[in-house]
């Protein structure tokens, strides 16, 4: 009796130590995950955060082909072009004036297709005061608005869809395209990464010029 109370005994204490064994098994176990998680995170941060500047040259790099390879087309099939640049939202989309002179989104051509910055990043368009207007500046953008920017007289009625707004950037039939700085920009908010700024610029005709990466933007 006595030998079999000991045993009793030893099979209890063994099978409560193995349940606190495999219970301190299975904590380990979730936190050597949760550890290896966290360093994947911050491995995988990093690596697309040191990235962000090129991938954001990357987003300009894009705009300023398309724009010269517009404009090539424009000149070559005598039509009017433009680009319409959505702040708010940080898309562009090109355009076409057609023949009933209303200007309309291109949507036949997937390289003229709206295209959406990644959520980081934003843009600045800016067709005034730029650092080399002139008086003798072959580009006329009041004379162009008001010839071009018909869609703005078309007055709606009833449940009529409104015509979309014209583009804020002409690319011509001539070879001219509105002088503009369009400003790609990428400002942290909750880390210590240092913010990074391409800037588009076109000065009456192609080529496009892109400057950067610039430490600050060009209206401070």
């Amino acid at each position: 009796m006595i030998a079999s109370g000991r045993l009793r005994h030893s099979f209890a204490k063994a099978s409560l130590s193995a349940r606190r064994q495999r219970g301190f098994t299975l904590l380990e176990v979730m936190l050597v995950l949760l550890l290896m998680g966290l360093a994947a995170g911050y491995v995988i941060f990093n690596a697309f955060s040191s990235d962000l500047s090129e991938q954001l040259e990357r987003e300009a790099r894009r705009l300023q082909v398309v724009i010269d390879m517009a404009s090539d087309y424009a000149v070559l099939n005598q039509r009017q072009l433009g680009v319409f640049i959505d702040q708010e939202n940080r898309t562009y989309s090109f355009m076409q004036l057609s023949e009933d002179d209303e200007w309309q989104f291109i949507e036949d051509n997937p390289l003229y297709e709206p295209v959406t910055l990644t959520e980081p990043f934003f843009f600045t368009l800016n067709l005034d005061d730029l650092p080399w207007q002139n008086e003798d500046r072959l580009f006329d953008r009041e004379m162009f608005d008001s010839s071009l920017s018909v869609n703005d007289k078309d007055i709606q009625i009833g449940d009529e869809q409104p015509p979309p707004p014209p583009p804020q950037i002409l690319i011509m039939s001539s070879g001219e395209i509105t002088p503009f700085s369009l400003v790609f920009h990428y400002e942290p908010e909750f880390t210590n990464e240092l913010p990074a700024y391409y800037v588009l610029n076109c000065q009456d005709m192609p080529p496009l010029e892109l400057l950067g990466p610039l430490e600050r933007p060009e209206w401070d």
